[in-house]
């Protein structure tokens, strides 16, 4: 062979060897269809963008956007700034084509194609909403190697498998400033996420400036409320990313924050109807379900609510507005004479039958400004218009099959859309949401039935977060439910999800997104600005207790309550939780000494983390509580040393004792994550 040949084949080697592969790809959500060729094309300073086609303005924004992000991450110096009009770049590497202006919605066309080769990168869309998820997705695809940036060479067609993809954020229990609902609406578009379900009233408080009802704000939200002004700048904001804002005021029950300001239509029983103004409504400082109820019987109750809905719609431009209507006990209802006169003057049966005379009350008045209605699964009634939205989200945890009230919306007529499964609020495992598809896999739907599924929808209860360590609780399992709900079934895989969900979470802070630096400052000020090593371990193998069992009754905290503690520094998915239980499950399949030692060195390191949080805690107060814990990891993981080392001397009583100590979920309001490998080695020692 001649030198020349040698060289060639030393080039086409490393061109083989440097391939990207479709398993490095950091997707997610993942694409409907992809190809990957041979090839990249590599990202240098003179890159640029051009628009062509019909759009709307928000496709400068997101390509702007798009271009600093770009460069944040690679550090380049692109010469084009601001992008402000189609065709400014004929030349440009990659050119972009819109073939009409899309509308912010469901039912909106937003697929794509990405093709790239080594010098060009086209993106085609039929809207300028498709041209949006291109972008994100293009920004996923970024390679590199050890001097530089570069995308795969691939054909990628996409567009979505539902079409409402939606987190709720409850701002009603603890207010989120405007910074913390951008932030989280642009790392819903990262994911491809479309519909903000924004739960702006409720027990808890009133957050929206009405200049014709300022009652409101001023007894009923703790001056946390967003002006006329700010909710027009988040709904432009939310726009521009492709995005639905849909507001939702909770009615007649979860009615505390309106009667705090107008007692007058509550249904709390009065003898006198002049004394009615002062019955006494406070706004609710737990968490729960509570009897303030509004009146169904009373005129000026549909009166005040018509007048809110007149200064309330108009600053949300979008088609849907959800009223709420879960939960509504009654027991106000039960004990007011004269509602219950007004039951048998009308011949209502039940409280569902009232509460549907109420809702269908709503139905001109939201129709008078284009809105059709969304509501819970109770507002569900066969007099409700056909263009209701049904969200389901009761399940197990309320002694119901998961997706009933799904199924029965859609054989009823009615389009509806799913919650239950999607509680992040619950603090549940990724796996466990990831693993509940839209659509129970046992349902018997027509195509006609299975169409009214619009999708699904995120919910973010907001009792027991801050502005601090929402991000934590929503993100990075939001992005694996988003997928959830883009891709096709088939693209479903656990093990693939869990590996680009690294990535993703990481990605997520360029967007504001605080769920990893928070966590850090958190256990900054639980250890009294001292080392923070060992508590950064602790919180690694623990996780907030799980299905509201943290705040029992409701009432161990309040909306005032610090949400500065242990347990808002820990997650779901504890990270050295899930390494130790798989490496558990693998050393006692392969009986490796390499997986034994990476255990000892587990057990080891929290013995030590053990002594160094006592003398830490010396210093530091809110360290006390996790104490009990780690002293029970420490002397279980002293005696699984030993018994490692002299198999003759194990006391499996004793091990077992210490063990339930460790599992008792009794301290700091978390659990340790590794209970189930722990159980494992002590079962299996012999």
């Amino acid at each position: 062979m001649n030198f020349k040949n040698f060289i060639i084949l030393i080039l086409f080697c490393s061109n083989a060897f440097s391939q990207t592969k479709i398993e490095q790809l950091n997707l997610m959500p993942w694409p409907q269809n992809i190809a990957l060729n041979e090839g990249k094309f590599l990202l240098k300073s003179n890159f640029k963008v051009n628009i062509t086609g019909v759009v709307n303005p928000r496709v400068f924004t997101g390509t702007t956007n798009f271009l600093r992000r770009l460069d944040g991450r690679t550090g380049m110096f692109f010469s084009q700034g601001y992008i402000k009009k189609t065709n400014e770049e004929p030349n440009a590497q990659l050119q972009i084509n819109s073939l009409k202006k899309g509308s912010v919605g469901i039912n909106e066309d937003e697929s794509y194609k990405i093709e790239i080769t080594s010098n060009k990168i086209t993106i085609n869309a039929t809207t300028d909403i498709g041209v949006l998820h291109a972008l994100e997705t293009l920004l996923q695809l970024l390679q590199n190697d050890s001097n530089s940036f570069y995308f795969p060479n691939l054909i990628i067609s996409d567009f979505p498998t539902f079409t409402w993809r939606g987190l709720m954020i409850d701002v009603a229990r603890h207010f989120q400033p405007v910074d913390v609902m951008k932030r989280n609406i642009d790392a819903m578009a990262a994911v491809k996420l479309n519909v903000l379900h924004w739960h702006l009233v409720d027990d808890q408080g009133w957050r929206i400036e009405l200049k014709n009802k300022k009652k409101l704000t001023e007894l009923a939200s703790d001056g946390n409320y967003y002006t006329q002004e700010e909710i027009k700048n988040i709904v432009k904001y939310a726009d521009e990313r492709g995005i639905l804002i849909v507001p939702e005021i909770d009615v007649p029950g979860h009615a505390t924050a309106i009667l705090t300001a107008y007692p007058e239509i509550g249904s709390k029983y009065v003898k006198d109807p002049k004394e009615q103004k002062q019955t006494q409504y406070t706004i609710e400082r737990n968490a729960g379900v509570f009897t303030p109820t509004l009146d169904p019987s009373n005129p000026e109750t549909y009166k005040l609510l018509s007048e809110i809905f007149d200064e309330v719609c108009p600053l949300f431009p979008g088609k849907y507005f959800h009223i709420g209507g879960d939960e509504n006990e009654g027991k106000d209802w039960d004990a007011n004479p004269v509602i219950q006169k007004f039951k048998e003057k009308n011949n209502f049966k039940t409280n569902h039958e009232l509460q549907s005379f109420f809702t269908l009350k709503l139905v001109p008045m939201l129709k008078k400004h284009n809105k059709e209605i969304i509501g819970w699964e109770e507002i569900m009634n066969d007099k409700m218009p056909k263009g209701t939205i049904i969200h389901s989200w009761k399940g197990p945890n309320e002694g119901s099959p998961a997706g009933e009230s799904l199924i029965n919306a859609a054989k009823k007529g009615y389009k509806t859309i799913l919650s239950n499964g999607y509680y992040i609020d619950l603090m549940q495992s990724v796996n466990d949401h990831y693993l509940s598809p839209i659509i129970p896999k046992e349902a018997v739907l027509t195509k006609e039935e299975k169409d009214r599924i619009l999708g699904g929808e995120v919910t973010m209860w907001s009792e027991l977060v801050t502005s601090k360590n929402i991000d934590s609780r929503i993100w990075p399992r939001t992005a694996a439910i988003a997928e959830l709900f883009w891709s096709n079934e088939k693209a479903i895989n656990l093990k693939s999800m869990k590996k680009r969900l690294q990535f993703v979470s990481n990605r997520l802070e360029e967007l504001g997104i605080s769920h990893i630096k928070n966590k850090k400052m958190i256990l900054r000020n639980i250890s009294n600005y001292q080392d923070i090593s060992s508590l950064e371990n602790l919180s690694n193998i623990c996780e907030p207790l799980k299905i509201y069992t943290r705040n029992k009754g409701g009432t161990e905290y309040q909306m005032f309550s610090p949400f500065t503690l242990f347990a808002d520094a820990c997650t779901s998915d504890a990270s050295n939780a899930i390494d130790f239980n798989e490496l558990v499950d693998k050393y006692l399949q392969e009986k490796k000494p390499e997986d034994l030692s990476r255990i000892n060195h587990y057990l080891k390191k929290w013995i030590f983390m053990h002594s160094d949080l006592v003398h830490l805690s010396e210093n530091a107060p809110l360290i006390q509580p996790v104490l009990p814990l780690s002293q029970s990891l420490s002397n279980l993981s002293k005696e699984l040393l030993f018994a490692f080392e002299d198999k003759k001397q194990i006391d499996k009583s004793l091990l077992n004792e210490l063990f339930a100590k460790c599992n008792s979920k009794n301290y700091a309001d978390v659990e340790l994550a590794i209970c189930s490998g722990l159980e494992k080695i002590i079962d299996n020692l012999n």
